[in-house]
């Protein structure tokens, strides 16, 4: 009787421990800390995946989060060495951001070789969910087929019907470039050529000229960040658009708006997945980010950390640990829904669908405040937004 009560006190404590077990999951924020893409990634996507830990702690408390951050510098070989460090050395189990489609790309095969996961939220190539899929990487907010869906289809259909592209000459410009002059093709207008820049150009002089004497009604700027900025305002001061040629700003952010001022970037028609003043809860949202960063709003991707990981984790509470094939598979099988992107689903490609909005930006007088830049011009569907697996290269796609 004595032996029956210890092992009955054991296994009680026993099952003690079990229930009060904590599963640790530690996140790799990789993103641009020092170069073009800082103000619209960076040290908000930091922010962002914090802010859905400590949303997600608040309601779990056996699950511990820990989060590391470093600085891929827009490189591939660094981005891969860091994240292989990461996954083999120091325990992490995701990584969040990457806006940079050269590093993305890398790292999307590198987790899937280590069996881990990626949360692209800063990637813009279509390619992530094409030809390059992988079943442990997610392509979160946005991608050069929606960009160039909405901004480049919304141009052709008003008018600009010829084009001429300024192309950033890596991953990201050649897919974002192919991918508008296929929208442009489809809705019947033109494509005269293309000039390729390097990343983090300062001097656009050359480059515009080449795009100036092709004569079209648009020049479609495939580049982001710094190099969009330098080519808005170095094409306002030649001239160029006073001269009724139309800048089209294929991927561009929040931060880039307010980099530029509204004297020179009103008119930009743009499509983005997020706005910090587009309803309550992304105003509500908005306000969060902005305790821990003041002054500042959050762009599309510093949303997208946060949506990204908070589902992440959800994933991991809904399965009880955070062994990766559960996890992928019950993050594909549960709805996506927060209060950045609002209700949202992923597909077996890894793309997650959710509504898209076209917008364009106020003149100065149309500026009710501090970062009210945005004119909403359309909702474009989630079903609408992405490209549709009939027409997918993803090999997990089943045909």
């Amino acid at each position: 009787m004595k032996a029956l009560s210890i092992a009955v006190f054991g296994a009680s404590l026993l099952f003690s421990f079990a229930a009060h077990a904590q599963t640790t999951v530690k996140i790799g924020v990789l993103t641009d800390l020092s170069g073009p893409y800082a103000d619209l990634s960076g040290q908000g996507s930091i922010i962002g995946t914090q802010l859905a830990i400590e949303e997600f702690k608040a309601q779990n408390k056996n699950v511990s989060v820990e989060v590391i951050s470093a600085d891929h510098q827009n490189k591939p070989d660094i981005g891969a060495a860091i994240v292989r460090k990461w996954f083999d050395q120091e325990g992490v189990d995701a990584v969040v951001d990457i806006a940079n489609s050269g590093v993305a790309l890398a790292v999307s095969q590198i987790a899937r070789e280590k069996n881990k996961v990626f949360l692209g939220t800063g990637p813009a190539s279509s390619d992530l969910t094409g030809k390059a899929c992988s079943p442990n990487t997610f392509h979160w907010v946005y991608d050069t087929y929606s960009v160039s869906h909405g901004t480049g289809g919304a141009l052709v259909k008003a008018g600009g019907d010829s084009w001429f592209f300024l192309t950033a000459d890596y991953a990201f410009g050649h897919a974002l470039e192919r991918d508008t002059s296929a929208i442009v093709r489809t809705n019947g207008g033109t494509v005269a050529g293309s000039v390729k820049h390097p990343l983090n150009t300062s001097d656009f002089s050359s480059f515009l000229l080449q795009a100036q004497s092709a004569k079209t009604k648009v020049i479609g700027l495939a580049n982001a960040g710094s190099d969009m900025i330098n080519a808005v305002k170095q094409a306002s001061e030649f001239g160029i658009t006073a001269n009724g040629t139309k800048l089209a700003a294929l991927l561009a952010f929040i931060t880039d708006v307010h980099s530029l001022g509204l004297k020179t970037a009103h008119g930009l028609v743009l499509t983005e997945a997020y706005y910090w003043n587009l309803n309550d809860d992304t105003r509500k949202f908005a306000k969060r980010f902005a305790e821990k960063a003041p002054g500042r709003v959050p762009s599309q991707i510093h949303a997208g950390a946060y949506s990204a990981t908070l589902h992440y984790l959800k994933a991991i509470a809904a399965v009880g640990n955070k062994s990766t094939a559960p996890v992928l598979a019950e993050m594909k099988k549960m709805p996506v829904e927060d209060i950045v992107f609002g209700k949202g689903s992923i597909r077996e490609d890894g793309r997650v669908l959710h509504d898209m909005y076209l917008f364009e930006v106020k003149k100065p007088e149309e500026s009710t405040g501090a970062w009210d830049y945005y004119k909403l011009l359309a909702t474009i569907p989630a079903n609408e937004a992405f490209r549709s697996l009939s027409e997918s290269q993803c090999p997990l796609v089943k045909k």
